[in-house]
């Protein structure tokens, strides 16, 4: 009894050790950033905060084991203190870094969302609050989770837990999501990664995923009512042409396939789509027939 409640002592002692290191590893980052700036100002030149260029396609390299992930030498870019365009983005990337700071301090956390509703006039959308924790992380080289910041879409834990799933039991990952343009997304999203988080690819791609469902051509092939699809949006048609140019659809003929029934049809349909069939057609023949008999790409 005692040496079991000793083993378990020095493994949360472990967790505490290992948990104090790596708060102290994103301080001391946040803290260097911060220095940089003051000795800016000391020497009266304006501040710039240096970032990767994360949406440039020329930093990114495609690996079919990995999926989308930065080369080692990028291009950057630098956000300036006294340029009128870049002097708000500094502004509030020192503002974020501030929160994060906080928060690793206090040993609390907070969605992208709580972030943005802590002042909406300041940042004025999500998507400013987004691009600069992804901007912060990249150039701290420290993982977004790390920063005590945890959701995205799709969602970064969710991500994590499967990569984790597949790494320890190497069990296959099947998705099954709506036949439309930003279901396909978030699939590729899974199996090979974003842009915009490709310095993190090797701890959240898991590259054995596998399209179960919806897939375009099953709404033919089940001859699901045309009542209950749904016409593309301009947005939906832009997004896709996005995907079907992507490196990694040359890589999956299959997909490339479906992606162009979609496009053809100018068609999109949720999961639900399938209760035009019976209530329970998904669980009772869909995912039964498609498991076992190997439907999926």
């Amino acid at each position: 009894m005692i040496k079991m409640q000793s083993g378990t002592i020095f493994n949360h002692m472990n967790c505490i050790i290992n948990f104090l290191s790596f708060s102290s590893e994103v301080l001391e980052a946040i803290e260097n950033v911060i220095q940089d700036v003051l000795e800016s100002l000391s020497k009266k030149k304006a501040p710039v905060l240096t970032v990767t260029r994360r949406s440039d396609w020329r930093n990114i390299e495609f690996k079919d084991s990995v999926g989308l992930q930065m080369i080692p030498y990028c291009t950057t870019k630098q956000i300036r203190s006294d340029c009128p365009r870049s002097a708000p983005k500094f502004a509030l990337m020192l503002k974020i870094l501030s929160m994060i700071y906080k928060m690793v301090q206090s040993n609390t956390y907070a969605t992208k969302r709580d972030i943005y509703y802590s002042d909406t006039q300041l940042f004025g959308s999500q998507s400013v609050v987004d691009n600069i924790i992804n901007d912060i992380s990249c150039m701290l080289k420290i993982p977004r989770r790390s920063l005590h910041i945890g959701r995205g879409i799709p969602d970064l834990n969710t991500r994590l837990l499967v990569r984790k799933l597949w790494d320890t039991f190497r069990i296959p990952v099947f998705t099954l999501m709506d036949a439309d343009p930003h279901g396909v997304e978030i699939m590729c999203i899974y199996k090979y990664g974003s842009v915009s988080m490709s310095f993190e690819a090797h701890h959240l791609t898991v590259p054995s995923v596998k399209w179960l469902g919806l897939l375009p051509s099953d709404l033919k092939r089940l001859n699901i009512c045309k009542d209950v699809l749904i016409p593309l949006t301009k947005q939906d048609q832009n997004k896709l042409a996005s995907i079907q140019k992507r490196p990694y659809i040359a890589c999956q003929p299959m997909w490339k396939k479906e992606l162009e029934i979609m496009a053809a049809s100018k068609m999109k349909a949720e999961i639900q789509a399938l209760t035009s069939l019976s209530s329970d057609y998904l669980s009772r023949v869909y995912l039964p027939n498609k498991l076992q008999f190997g439907g999926w790409l």
